[in-house]
């Protein structure tokens, strides 16, 4: 099966969407975003809801290349979406981890945990 991957550039009307999505957040992404801010490691920013190409990622640290997701039940029954998009961003050079929202609010020293540890890395 051939992906069609999306254009490479942003368009200025995912940038709008992209900066409208930080009001409409989970719980859990206000959660893991106030994290993410309180407890930088090595100087590494992320941003929040950052587009690249056609989608729009929850975090991005575009300077290691790292992106979270945080996914809901919606994400059941978009598999072969989340494939394509996952494949789209690691073309690019991007790591992707997900998470689902329970594990952001009951876990988020864990999540947390991971998150630092593929920046650095560590296996």
């Amino acid at each position: 099966m051939k992906l069609s991957l999306p254009p490479k550039t942003t368009t200025s009307k995912m940038m709008r969407r992209a900066g409208q999505l930080p009001h409409n957040q989970t719980e859990a992404e206000a959660k893991l975003w106030s994290r993410l801010r309180a407890h930088p490691v090595d100087g590494i920013q992320f941003r929040r809801q950052h587009a690249i190409g056609k989608y729009i990622v929850d975090f991005c640290a575009p300077r290691r290349k790292l992106i979270i997701e945080i996914d809901g039940s919606q994400h059941l029954a978009q598999d072969e979406y989340d494939l394509e998009r996952t494949r789209y961003l690691e073309s690019l050079g991007y790591r992707v981890l997900r998470f689902w929202n329970n594990e952001v609010m009951n876990n988020t020293d864990t999540v947390m945990s991971v998150v630092w540890n593929k920046i650095n890395k560590v296996p």
